[in-house]
């Protein structure tokens, strides 16, 4: 049977690569051949197939490269072309409002009144974004109107840049809440379980929840009123959320290269498969390793199998444990800042080598410290 197998083989392979001989004249009229095998010519169609493979691969490569510059380019036309839109709506509107106007009588004295009840607000909304990082350049006003332009297209044109200053409150502030909401999520969080539940933005902004309410309070319109509550809902959120990130294990215990993360793995000394309920990460002896998150050292000393350990209790239900150190440098019941120096890297407990074991655990169970690691590089970005 293996015969047969071998002869039908033998017998596709000298159908299409037959033996071939191949004769050329040289110089003085010599005549020189070439026999092309199957195995010859075998090999070079591979090599051919190899080539035109690896041409297919780089042209693709070079075609999605180029459709992706291509989508770029068109990204930003289309957002230059949706900036020029919006300018010239709002001086489309500008215009038609200075028609409007002129043709009202009396509508110039209440134009006035509008715009000044508008700047309180604006006041007051701007005044919540004192201290926020990067509020102050976001939210710059616009320069005043110019001094030789009528009354009339002078308030609207100031009218205009409330819009603008207002949109611009409203997408920083939920762009900064958006960006915190995401590494909670990358954590593995609930963001709405660390969002303050009421307002803590003080003035009518904690009372009126109805836009139709804090328009009557602010005394502004209520299209103006609704963005208000928007702006300040999301900074609300934003400024929670940072506070609680302050308190949680976002950072990094060590730069060191990870050698081991969580997870089920094969057990080093068995070779069995077990959970591996934190990352590792391997340098040198004594390397620092630094807390990653403020909070209170609930203790110090060894536990089986992990040698010389350090636990801290940063509330909210969460802990981190730093085990195998070679040297600990707290003590139980101290206050510990966010980076300050725990310990060193070493070898101590069930141990391969020298490395950090770090976990991160919620309401007693360990969750994946690579998680809140992710998390914490989001909030730096």
């Amino acid at each position: 049977m293996t015969d047969q197998s071998e002869t039908r083989r033998r017998s596709v392979i000298e159908r299409w690569f037959p033996e071939r001989h191949l004769y050329h004249r040289i110089a003085g009229g010599e005549v020189r051949g070439h026999v092309l095998t199957p195995a010859k010519q075998m090999m070079a169609a591979l090599a051919v197939l190899a080539f035109g493979g690896w041409t297919l691969v780089a042209s693709g490569g070079f075609l999605f490269d180029l459709s992706v510059r291509a989508n770029a380019s068109d990204a930003i036309s289309q957002s230059r072309a949706a900036s020029e839109r919006l300018n010239a709506d709002l001086q489309a509107r500008l215009d038609s409002a200075v028609v409007r106007m002129s043709a009202t009588n009396g509508s110039l004295d209440d134009m006035a009144q509008m715009v000044e009840r508008r700047h309180a607000a604006l006041t007051q909304v701007m005044g919540m974004f004192h201290g926020v990082e990067g509020a102050e350049a976001a939210l710059k006003p616009a320069p005043m109107a110019r001094p030789n332009d009528a009354p009339l297209r002078r308030i609207l044109a100031v009218r205009m840049d409330q819009e603008r200053l207002i949109a611009r409150a409203e997408d920083f502030a939920q762009s900064r809440a958006e960006r915190l909401r995401l590494a909670f999520r990358l954590a593995g969080l609930n963001p709405a379980a660390y969002a303050p539940q009421g307002a803590g933005l003080g003035g009518p902004l904690v009372e009126a929840k109805d836009p139709r309410a804090l328009a009557a309070i602010m005394d502004v319109d209520e299209p103006f009123a609704v963005r208000i509550r928007h702006a300040a809902d999301n900074l609300n959120d934003m400024r929670g959320l940072a506070d609680a990130a302050e308190s949680l294990p976002f950072d990094r215990p060590t730069q060191a290269r990870t050698t081991s993360g969580f997870g089920v793995r094969f057990d080093p000394f068995n070779g069995r498969p077990a959970l591996h309920q934190g990352q590792d990460f391997a340098a040198p002896l004594n390397t620092p390793i630094y807390a990653t998150a403020p909070g209170v050292v609930s203790f110090v000393g060894v536990r089986s199998g992990y040698g010389n350990v350090v636990e801290i209790d940063h509330g909210r239900g969460f802990k981190t444990r730093f085990a195998h150190l070679n040297a600990t440098a707290v003590q139980p019941g101290q206050a510990i800042a966010l980076g300050q120096r725990i310990g060193a890297m070493g070898t101590t407990g069930r141990s391969t080598g020298v490395h950090l074991h770090y976990e991160v655990w919620m309401d007693g169970r360990p969750q994946n410290p690579a998680r809140f690691m992710k998390a914490g590089d989001q909030l730096v970005q």
